[in-house]
C-alpha cells in the first residue's frame, strides 16, 4: 500500500489574515496610471466615480506589503477555503516525467473558479460604503458567476455585460449569473451609448471584454449610487486573488517541497498573480530562482507580442490610462473559447513584471490546450476550465522538458476553473470543428499604430 500524500488542505484557522501587495516590494513600481483628459498622475480621488472608495486606495497603495482581510470576506471565504493542493502523480505518469507537479485547485469554490475570492472582497467594500447596485463586465463568465453570487451574499443589485461570443456560446454561465439573481445583457447592446455607437459601426461585433466594460463604466457612472467592479488586470484585483499563492505557499511546506517553477493562464492577470506573487517575493527579497511562466493565448499575444506603452482598458476609452503591454485597446480577438483570455492588455504590475525580468510569458494554440486539457482530464479525473489548459499545456511543455534533462523539477501551476459548464466547447474540440489562430506581426503591427500614442 502506498502512503503518499495526493492533497494538502489548510485547516480554516490557518486561512490567510492578509492578502499580500507585491507592489509594496518591487524595486521598480509600476507607472502611474493616468487621467484620459490630463494626462496627468491618477489619484484615488479620480477613481472615486467609478469604484468604491476603498479598493482605489488599494488600487494605488505602494507601500503597504499587507493588508487585511476584513472578516466578513474570510468567514465567506471558508464557505470554500483552503482549496487544495494536488500532487499530479497521474500526470507525471502518463507523462513519464521525473518533475513532481502538483496544482492549487481553484475549481472547488461555489461558482468553481478563483473569481470568487476578488467579487467577494469587491461587493463587501461597496456594501460597506452603502453602494446599492453595481455594475460588471464577463467573458467566459466565471467573473459574472462569481459576482452574482457575491452580489447576493451582501446583497447588492448586479447588472452584467456578458461579451456576446461568450453570451451565445455559454448559455449554462448566463444561467448562473441570472440563478443568483443577476441581469445579463449581451455586450455590445443597445443599452449604452458605447455599444450603439460600436454596433452603428460593426453591426455584427462579436464582442470582446473592452466593450463589456465600456458598457459597464458607463451604466455605473450614469445610474445613482451604482459602482464598477472589474475581475481581473487592476492591481486590487490581483491583491485579492494573492490567498491563492499564500495557502500554496505553506501547502508547499506540507508537502515539503519548493516550486522550480510557478505556471498559470494569463487574460488579464488575476489568477496568474493571485498564485505567483506570494512566491515571487521571495526572489525579489531573498534572491530565489525560481521560474513564473504565463500561458496566454497565440490568438491574443499581448505578453509574446504586444508593445509596451499607455493604453485604455476599454474599448471606448472610459478608463484611465494604463501603462501595460496591449494590442490596442480595440483589438477583437479571435473567437477562441478560452472566452476569459480574450483580453487586449495585461495589468500594469505584470507588465513591469516582465519588462524586469521577473516572469516570462509564452503562446499557445487552442487545438495544444484542449489537448492537455483531455490529457489532464484522463489523467486527474477533474475537466479543466479552456482558460485553465492554457496552465496545464504549458506545465506539459516544462515536464516534458524535465523527462529530457531527467531533472525532477517541482513544478506548481493554478487550476483556476474546471469545464464543466464549458462542455459545448470540449465537443467541437472532440468532434474536430475547433481550429488554430495565429495573428501576423502586420495585423498587430496595424493595430498598435491605429491607436498611437495616447499618452
Amino acid at each position: 500500500m502506498s502512503d503518499r500524500q495526493k492533497k494538502f488542505i489548510l485547516p480554516e484557522d490557518e486561512i490567510p489574515h492578509y492578502w499580500y501587495n507585491i507592489q509594496a516590494d518591487m524595486v521598480n513600481k509600476p507607472l502611474p496610471l493616468l487621467h484620459p483628459a490630463t494626462k496627468q498622475p491618477l489619484k484615488a480621488e479620480d477613481l472615486y466615480p467609478i469604484f468604491a472608495e476603498e479598493l482605489c486606495k488599494q488600487e494605488l497603495n505602494t507601500t503597504d506589503a499587507w493588508i487585511e482581510i476584513p472578516e466578513e470576506v474570510r468567514e465567506l471565504y471558508k464557505n470554500y477555503r483552503s482549496t487544495p493542493l494536488v500532487r499530479a502523480y497521474g500526470l507525471e505518469k502518463a507523462l513519464g516525467t521525473p518533475a513532481h507537479i502538483y496544482f492549487k485547485n481553484e475549481s472547488v469554490s461555489p461558482v468553481g473558479s478563483h473569481k470568487l475570492n476578488s467579487a467577494l472582497a469587491q461587493a463587501y467594500y461597496c456594501k460597506k460604503q452603502g453602494v446599492t447596485n453595481i455594475t460588471t463586465e464577463t467573458g467566459a463568465g466565471q467573473w459574472g458567476a462569481a459576482l452574482s453570487y457575491a452580489a447576493k451574499a451582501f446583497g447588492l443589485e448586479l447588472a452584467v455585460y456578458m461579451v456576446k461570443i461568450s453570451y451565445e456560446q455559454k448559455p449554462y454561465r448566463r444561467s448562473i449569473m441570472q440563478t443568483f439573481g443577476a441581469q445579463v445583457t449581451a455586450s455590445p447592446s443597445m443599452s449604452t451609448r458605447a455599444g450603439k455607437d460600436i454596433l452603428t459601426q460593426f453591426p455584427n461585433h462579436p464582442g470582446s471584454l473592452g466593450t463589456a466594460i465600456s458598457e459597464a463604466i458607463e451604466l455605473a457612472t450614469t445610474t445613482p449610487n451604482c459602482k464598477y467592479v472589474l475581475g481581473s488586470v487592476l492591481n486590487q484585483v490581483s491583491l485579492h486573488q494573492t490567498i491563492i499563492g499564500l495557502e500554496a505557499e505553506k501547502q508547499m511546506e506540507m508537502a515539503g517541497e519548493y516550486p522550480d517553477m510557478v505556471i498559470a493562464c494569463f487574460g488579464g492577470g488575476s489568477n496568474f498573480g493571485g498564485i505567483t506573487f506570494p512566491f515571487m517575493r521571495h526572489n525579489i527579497l531573498e534572491g530565489k530562482k525560481t521560474r513564473f511562466i504565463a500561458a496566454e493565448p497565440a490568438s491574443c499575444p499581448k505578453l509574446t507580442r504586444g508593445k509596451f506603452q499607455y493604453d485604455f482598458g476599454d474599448e471606448a476609452g472610459y478608463t484611465p490610462l494604463l501603462p501595460m503591454f496591449t494590442l490596442g485597446h480595440d483589438f477583437t480577438p479571435a473567437n477562441i473559447h478560452a472566452g476569459g483570455l480574450r483580453y487586449h492588455g495585461a495589468g500594469t504590475i505584470v507588465s513591469q513584471l516582465i519588462k524586469d525580468g521577473l516572469m516570462e510569458a509564452v503562446d499557445l494554440q487552442q487545438l495544444d490546450t484542449f489537448k492537455a486539457g483531455c490529457l489532464f482530464a484522463q489523467a486527474e479525473g477533474i475537466i479543466p476550465a479552456p482558460e485553465s489548459c492554457h496552465a496545464i499545456a504549458a506545465t506539459i511543455n516544462e515536464a516534458n522538458k524535465c523527462k529530457e534533462t531527467g531533472e525532477a523539477k517541482v513544478i506548481l501551476f493554478n487550476l483556476s476553473g474546471h469545464g464543466l459548464i464549458d462542455m459545448a466547447s470540449y465537443d467541437k474540440y472532440l468532434q474536430g470543428d475547433l481550429i488554430n489562430y495565429s495573428l501576423s506581426d502586420e495585423e498587430i503591427a496595424e493595430n498598435l499604430e491605429k491607436i498611437g500614442s495616447l499618452a
